[in-house]
């Protein structure tokens, strides 16, 4: 009977740490300036960006580390540096921090109806693919919603720009955004049914030479057919269509007037309603992550259900 007493009290004990230790977890406050410090490697910037002594930012960062037993930088009058433990949080705190906070949002929606004018930025061929056909479902459930909608090639910032949030591809560099992954870009390499009639599907790369090409104008990154050059070995001749705006390129692929290399979710209606055919993979197999950005911790009511929204159509559509 002792042994059984002794053994409830162990795991009652047992219990309490972890109540403790889920409740302090559960401070998202301490986990997002974590992030904050962990991506500006400073407490006096991450402090001065919302406000705050230095010393209060230094406070949280050490309350975090005391009640996780561990260090989580090191500091040293160079500056701040994660530590392995660091690193490991960092890893998972942005996704704890997006889930938590879209769940919170999401709850608070269904208390009041969301509301106001939603600023969004993107690039103009999304724009025109995905957010403009789900606006009518977004205004039919929503209709004290509206929409500003800012379709531009230029890097916008929520801050900078008064933006509720901008739609972003590929590696984030930002240390003050909150960012959720909404998607996935590939690329896909494909052309008409007609042009395949005319002139034959190729299997390669190297069978492309003898292809008239859609190409991507004014493309520094190498993005399309320029990042592939010395493998196709092809020239301007062949290059029969430049163009600086996906939807172009698409919308030529689609009239048959050469082969493309073009993300997903610019070409994905078109292969799935047959006016485009996917002729072979893209050799880099190159993924990119498509993020929406916002500035603020806790979205607003439109925000959230906006995001919804775009997320069901893209896990659909792409």
């Amino acid at each position: 009977m002792m042994h059984l007493e002794i053994y409830k009290v162990y795991k009652a004990f047992e219990y309490s740490k972890v109540k403790i230790a889920m409740k302090d977890l559960l401070r998202t406050d301490m986990l997002a300036t974590f992030i904050h410090v962990a991506r500006s490697q400073s407490f006096s910037a991450v402090a001065r960006l919302q406000g705050m002594a230095a010393s209060s930012i230094t406070r949280q960062v050490d309350n975090l580390e005391q009640m996780l037993e561990t260090k989580l930088f090191f500091r040293s009058t160079r500056g701040l540096s994660l530590t392995d433990a660091g690193e490991i949080l960092f890893s998972r705190a942005q996704g704890i921090i997006n889930d938590l906070v879209d769940v919170q949002a999401e709850l608070a929606a269904l208390n009041g109806e969301p509301q106001g004018v939603l600023r969004i930025a993107c690039l103009p061929t999304f724009g025109r693919q995905h957010i403009i056909p789900m606006l009518a479902e977004l205004f039919t459930q929503y209709p004290k919603i509206q929409v500003e909608l800012d379709q531009t090639e230029r890097l916008t910032d929520p801050v900078r720009d008064r933006l509720d949030a901008v739609i972003r591809i590929g590696e984030l560099k930002d240390s003050t955004l909150y960012s959720k992954c909404i998607s996935t870009q590939t690329w896909i390499i494909c052309a008409s049914p007609g042009y395949i009639q005319r002139r034959g599907t190729p299997t390669s790369f190297t069978e492309l030479n003898n292809h008239y090409l859609l190409d991507k104008h004014h493309d520094p990154a190498g993005i399309c057919w320029s990042r592939y050059r010395d493998s196709i070995n092809f020239n301007d001749e062949k290059r029969i269509l430049r163009s600086d705006d996906f939807e172009t390129l698409r919308m030529a692929a689609v009239s048959g007037f050469g082969i493309a290399l073009l993300p997903n979710w610019v070409v994905s209606t078109d292969i799935r309603s047959e006016k485009l055919v996917p002729l072979f993979n893209d050799p880099d197999g190159r993924k990119e992550d498509i993020y929406l950005l916002r500035a603020l911790a806790h979205p607003p009511a439109k925000l959230t259900v906006f995001m919804s929204l775009l997320q069901k159509r893209l896990a659909k559509t792409i």
